[in-house]
């Protein structure tokens, strides 16, 4: 029995497909049949079909990609399975392939921001995203469970998915400027694009190219999965960095900038700053809200108190934070819309994932780029910027993340004993109190003596990690927030501290 389920990683399956440093490869093609043979098996008994089953297949640019493309594409093939080639592919795009094309089932072979050593596959179906439950069941058999089929390819079909889904987002700008050059709606916007050497540069040269934008300036464009330039994540500083500083050398009036497989995104004003994290949620919310007045905005647990305020005063919005991960933020607001009855229009992620409601509820970044490129074109009509919109938000004085290790086997254990701890901690300490709606660990308030802020303590999704986010609203709180959890933390010896 060959135990893989370590290569679970949330909704994913994530592991190292090329040694590097003599790092041990976990993505081998023997695990890698086994673990297509039970996707397949599986999959038939979840749509309940076992003939003209059609599964599409697409990829980033990694250096494993197309090798692993050829095991999965072979078994499922030798299975009887009838498979379609998309070739580079977003991930978006792939489930959008069981919507456009009929497909039964994609499986997008990626790692996303990962280092380029790395890569995985994630499934769909018409129900969306695999769940976590999914994947276990898929690593479970496959542990069991080995291919003893051939190894040969049967007949695998070509299908321009891409193709399909860039006209789907012209279209989308088309529709939604409605300029009176209708084919050229973007003729006189500058629009730079940071694709991180991943599968984006489509973005330039099927979508905002042929719809007359300027594009000159945009960076990291061809697909490269050593990713040379920078780390391909919309949240990591040099990336964000990147973006801005193209933005501002080509005195362009948006900057959009993606992560490796494209279901997260970024944005920059004209001005150069970053529109990511709390500032990004705030955009999308006000485009959510502009079309569904009243929603709830589902967020991860660690966006700002600002952005509550803005949401809520300023959007007429109900601000709804939960537990940090896309596909939790994603399942709230899906229970919140079809179970409770309320309108959820926008489930969206500081880290940039962002799934809204009239999307399928998929976290799709290059459709968000596209609501946010239609609201750029329309408010450069009455001669204001997406910075326009913002400046309302206030923003923090500080804010900080700390990462704290946890050496012990059972960590899961042990950090949910010191979440537990540092409730108490707060119940018994003046001038601290614990927030009464919170979904993730626990979240502590700090007083205008103590800092003026909060700290939210929780566990790592999948990491031997205590996670601490810390917001002040005064400069120096987070210091005075940070001495107080330092005095709670020094017992814990098996918590490895980065301060």
């Amino acid at each position: 029995m060959d135990d893989i389920m370590y290569l679970k990683s949330g909704t994913d399956i994530r592991g190292t497909a090329f040694s590097t440093n003599g790092k041990p490869i976990d993505l081998t093609a023997e695990r890698l049949q086994a673990i297509t043979y039970a996707f397949g098996t599986l999959l038939q008994q979840k749509i309940s079909k076992f003939e003209d089953v059609k599964v599409a297949i697409g990829y980033d640019p990694r250096i494993s990609s197309r090798s692993i493309k050829m095991i999965v594409a072979n078994v499922l093939s030798a299975m009887g399975f009838e498979v379609y080639d998309c070739g580079l592919s977003s991930t978006p795009s792939m489930f959008m392939s069981i919507i456009n094309h009929n497909m039964d089932a994609a499986i997008e072979i990626t790692a996303s921001h990962l280092p380029m050593e790395m890569n995985g596959l994630k499934f769909f179906t018409a129900e969306g995203g695999y769940s976590g439950e999914d994947v276990k069941a898929i690593l479970s058999r496959a542990s069991v469970k080995q291919w003893n089929g051939s190894k040969c390819a049967g007949n695998i079909n070509k299908l321009n998915n891409m193709e399909t889904y860039c006209e789907g987002l012209r279209n989308m700008i088309k529709k939604g400027v409605n300029a009176d050059d209708y084919e050229k709606p973007l003729k006189g916007l500058k629009i730079v694009v940071d694709p991180s050497n991943g599968v984006g540069e489509f973005y330039i040269t099927e979508v905002l190219e042929p719809l007359g934008a300027d594009t000159s300036g945009s960076v990291a464009v061809s697909p490269d999965g050593r990713f040379p330039t920078h780390q391909p994540n919309p949240e990591n500083v040099a990336a964000m960095n990147s973006i801005s500083e193209a933005t501002v050398a080509a005195d362009a009036d948006l900057g959009i900038i993606f992560d490796t497989d494209c279901d997260r995104s970024a944005c920059v004003g004209k001005g150069g700053v970053p529109i990511n994290r709390n500032r990004l949620v705030a955009l999308a919310s006000y485009i959510a809200l502009s079309d569904t007045p009243g929603g709830i905005i589902v967020t991860d647990s660690v966006t700002s108190d600002g952005l509550t305020e803005f949401i809520e005063k300023n959007l007429g919005g109900i601000h709804r934070r939960f537990k940090r991960g896309y596909k939790n933020v994603i399942d709230e607001a899906k229970r919140l819309t079809f179970d409770e009855g309320n309108v959820a229009p926008l489930a969206i992620e500081t880290s940039g994932h962002a799934a809204f409601k009239d999307n399928y509820f998929l976290d799709d970044g290059a459709y968000l780029a596209t609501r946010i490129v239609i609201l750029a074109a329309a408010l450069q009509k009455e001669g204001k910027t997406i910075d326009d919109l913002l400046r309302p938000m206030k923003m923090p004085a500080e804010e900080k993340e700390l990462r704290i290790k946890i050496n012990r086997d059972d960590f899961i254990a042990y950090g949910n004993s010191v979440i537990d701890a540092f409730r108490d901690f707060a119940d018994s300490t003046d001038g601290l109190s614990c927030a009464i709606m919170n979904f993730e660990g626990v979240k502590v308030n700090f007083d205008k003596n103590n800092g003026a802020g909060w700290i939210l303590l929780r566990l790592s999704l999948h990491e031997p990690l205590l996670v601490a986010n810390c917001e002040s609203n005064n400069h120096g709180g987070t210091e005075i927030m940070l001495e107080l959890f330092s005095s709670f933390l020094k017992d814990y010896e098996d918590l490895v501290l980065p301060f």
